[in-house]
C-alpha cells in the first residue's frame, strides 16, 4: 500500500487536467492523512476550473473579432518611471491556445511572469518588441514615444496581423489596421495580457542590467520607478544617463 507521503508526491506531480482521476483513485482511502490529501486535490481542481472560466472570459474579444484573422494584442510597460526606456510588445496567439494564468502583468509575481514569458514565447504565432529611449521620451513626450514603440513592435512581427487589440489607446501610426481599444485591456484580453507580460519581463531584465552599471539607484528593485529610495539617490547623486530629464525636474535641478 502506498504511504500518505507517496500519495502526496503523486498529487504534486499530477497535471491539473488529470486531477479528477487522482481524486477518484484515492477518495475511498479511509486514512485521515490521505483524506486531507484528497481534500487538497479537490480544492486544487476547483481552482483549476475557476481559472478555465476566467481564461474563457479573457478570450471574449478574441472570439468576437476572430473572424478577421490574426489578432495582435499590444501593451506597453514603463510609461511612468523616472528612468529607463518605455517598452512595448505585440503578440499574436493561436486561437486554440491553452495558456492559463495569463493576466495583467502588474497582478503577477516576478516568478510567475518569468514562467509565463517562456510559455507565451513557446506558444505565440508571433511576437514583436518595440522600445523608445529616455532621450526620445524627453524629445517628443511619453505618449508619442509609446505610440512609436507600439508601432515598432507591430512592424517587428514576423507575421502581419489583421487587427490590433490595444490597451486603452488608439495608435495614429497604425491606421492601416483595424484597432480595437479596450479599457483595462490587459485584464480583459488574453492577447493584451500576454503582450503586457512580454513587455514587462523584457524591460525588467534590461533594468537589472542597468542596475549593474548604475548601482546607486536600485534599478534592480524599483525598475526606474520613483520609489523613496530612488528619489533619495537621485537627489544625492544627480541623474545618470538613463534618467528622463522631463520627469525628474521636481527632484533635481537640471
Amino acid at each position: 500500500m502506498q504511504t500518505a507521503t507517496e500519495i502526496k508526491d503523486i498529487l504534486k506531480n499530477t497535471p491539473e487536467k488529470e486531477l479528477d482521476s487522482f481524486i477518484r483513485q484515492y477518495s475511498d482511502d479511509d486514512r485521515a492523512a490521505v483524506k486531507k490529501i484528497v481534500e487538497s486535490a479537490v480544492k486544487k481542481k476547483d481552482k483549476y476550473l475557476a481559472e478555465l472560466d476566467r481564461i474563457e472570459q479573457m478570450k471574449k474579444y478574441e472570439k468576437e473579432y476572430g473572424h478577421l484573422g490574426y489578432l495582435c494584442g499590444i501593451d506597453e510597460v514603463g510609461r511612468g518611471p523616472l528612468a529607463g526606456p518605455v517598452y512595448t510588445a505585440a503578440v499574436i496567439l493561436p486561437a486554440d491556445n491553452d495558456l492559463l494564468y495569463i493576466n495583467d502583468s502588474k497582478k503577477l509575481s516576478e516568478k510567475k511572469r518569468e514562467e509565463l514569458y517562456d510559455k507565451i514565447m513557446d506558444t505565440a504565432i508571433a511576437v514583436g518588441i518595440g522600445c523608445n529611449s529616455p532621450e526620445r521620451i524627453d524629445e517628443i513626450n511619453i505618449l508619442q514615444a509609446t505610440y512609436e514603440a507600439m508601432t515598432m513592435a507591430v512592424n517587428n512581427l514576423p507575421v502581419k496581423p489583421d487587427a490590433l487589440l490595444i490597451d486603452a489607446v488608439h495608435i495614429p501610426q497604425l491606421e492601416e489596421y483595424k484597432q480595437v481599444s479596450i479599457i483595462k485591456g490587459d485584464a480583459k484580453s488574453i492577447s493584451i495580457a500576454a503582450a503586457s507580460i512580454i513587455a514587462k519581463v523584457t524591460r525588467d531584465r534590461l533594468m537589472q542590467e542597468y542596475a549593474k552599471q548604475y548601482p546607486e539607484y536600485g534599478f534592480d528593485s524599483n525598475k526606474g520607478y520613483g520609489s523613496a529610495e530612488h528619489i533619495a539617490a537621485l537627489k544625492k547623486y544627480g541623474p545618470c544617463p538613463i534618467h528622463r530629464r522631463s520627469f525628474i525636474g521636481n527632484f533635481v535641478e537640471l
